[in-house]
């Protein structure tokens, strides 16, 4: 599958602060009938951002005027556990986030999230204190230099190489391979492999 290379990105900051976010929460269960990734999006914290009604609650915090267009998602820590739902980060790609920032992020997700295009990165507790308390904030991530930039500080976020490499180049790990083709062939004809 080809994904949107992610190099640089600069953006403003959507907070939401709650911890222990689950993947029940992030996309509810009864979104979960197709296997497409558009349209989830709508869907998002559907729990939290509309009303019994279907109205969107005007206090929810992605409905505040500083979260309208943001591209990063600042979350409570250990984000996106529960079970594993990729429908979670295909959610969260489909509203617009490309990057996800908490002092914690569920493994499963975390993996689930970088299969899929969207960056999860962890930060330090003060860093995301910081964050946290600046919905709307100003920020750089830069994935070539794994490091993320606001105001006057700049952190340094760790990231599997190989999951690095598939979004700088903006494939998912089969798209990867496939590119590799020639290169495989070549090595099996080589070692005399599939004869």
């Amino acid at each position: 599958m080809t994904l949107t290379p992610f190099r640089r990105l600069d953006s403003r900051t959507a907070v939401l602060a709650r911890p222990d976010i689950d993947t029940d929460q992030i996309i509810p269960a009864r979104y979960l009938k197709g296997t497409t990734r558009t349209g989830l999006g709508k869907h998002l914290f559907a729990g939290w951002r509309y009303d019994e009604s279907g109205r969107p609650r005007a206090d929810f915090p992605l409905s505040r005027p500083e979260s309208r267009g943001a591209q990063v998602l600042v979350a409570g820590a250990n984000f996106g556990c529960g079970s594993s739902r990729e429908h979670a980060p295909w959610a969260l790609l489909d509203y617009g986030f490309r990057a996800v920032i908490s002092s914690s992020i569920a493994d499963i997700f975390r993996a689930n999230a970088l299969k899929n295009g969207l960056l999860p990165v962890i930060v330090d507790a003060a860093t995301h204190q910081v964050l946290l308390a600046s919905p709307g904030a100003r920020v750089t991530i830069d994935l070539e230099s794994c490091s993320l930039a606001f105001a006057d500080a700049r952190v340094s976020f760790a990231i599997d190489p190989f999951a690095r490499r598939c979004l700088l180049e903006g494939v998912d790990e089969l798209g990867f391979l496939l590119a590799q083709a020639d290169a495989i062939s070549a090595h099996e004809k080589e070692n005399g492999c599939g004869r």
